[in-house]
């Protein structure tokens, strides 16, 4: 009897997904040549007027939290492949010591061209969230990637007061290191975003990424599209950077849409306009 009264002890079911797939052109067709999609994680394909083939991440798990995994690996040699999310992401509040991680790899080769445009992550209250991104880009090929950070819901009154957020990219051409990022907050995220020095306030940010041999041109056509809240610069003759701060998840996205559709050249994948 005095061993049913102890407590127990339990672990809570932590969510999985893969999606690992590959692209390449033939009779300049993008073509789906390798899927593999398991546990949490798929991916569709909507038949769409794009110039490029779109593929559409899901997360059947609802969002991610401490202990959960994902990983995405795709690659292609040829061929235009756009990428998105089905919603946005959400990263929930986590228990003691456990940390979810999304990690994703892609590479480009041949001539190909990548569009990385997945929608926002949506941080709440109490997350510990780590997210990883690798780019490798051959010459004569092209990639473009947006990543977009959201802290809370400011129309649901929602702040992240406790917490923890890491976010890696490294992007390399030819295998040779060009552009690394990071981003380490922790504790109360809500107050590290007031100060002057880091987000002035702001609850919602984004970092965008062209690599292709025309960035002098994509920079001269987006500083008129830009609010002072954003920057672009170049820091290689073909690596094109972009930051972008927003007061919440609304105006980041009246910023994004205009600057994603300039620099794509090819209408926004349908799920961001939902």
């Amino acid at each position: 009897m005095t061993e049913l009264l102890k407590p127990m002890t339990t672990v809570q079911p932590r969510a999985r997904g893969q999606v690992r797939a590959s692209f390449d052109a033939g009779r300049g067709v993008t073509r789906l040549a390798t899927l593999r999609q398991a546990g949490s994680s798929s991916a569709l394909f909507p038949r769409t007027a794009s110039k490029s083939l779109q593929m559409v991440l899901t997360n059947t798990s609802g969002g991610v939290t401490g202990g959960d995994r994902f990983l995405n690996d795709i690659s292609m040699t040829g061929g235009a492949v756009t990428i998105t999310t089905q919603a946005a992401e959400r990263a929930y509040k986590a228990q003691p010591g456990q940390i979810g991680r999304i990690d994703t790899t892609l590479s480009v080769s041949g001539r190909g061209r990548l569009h990385w445009l997945p929608q926002e992550t949506i941080l709440f209250d109490g997350c510990n969230f780590s997210r990883r991104l690798s780019l490798e880009v051959s010459a004569g090929a092209s990639a473009l990637l947006v990543e977009p950070v959201v802290f809370g819901r400011s129309a649901m009154g929602e702040e992240v007061h406790s917490g923890a957020f890491s976010d890696q990219i490294d992007i390399s051409i030819d295998k040779q290191v060009v552009f690394k990022d990071r981003t380490q907050l922790g504790g109360d995220i809500a107050a590290a975003l007031g100060r002057p020095a880091v987000a002035s306030g702001a609850r919602a940010m984004a970092i965008l990424v062209l690599v292709d041999d025309a960035v002098e041109v994509a920079r001269d056509r987006l500083r008129p599209l830009l609010p002072e809240t954003a920057g672009v610069s170049l820091v290689r003759d073909t690596v094109l950077v972009a930051r972008f701060l927003a007061t919440d998840a609304f105006e980041l996205r009246k910023t994004l849409l205009p600057v994603i559709e300039t620099l794509h050249g090819d209408q926004i994948p349908r799920p961001w306009m939902i």
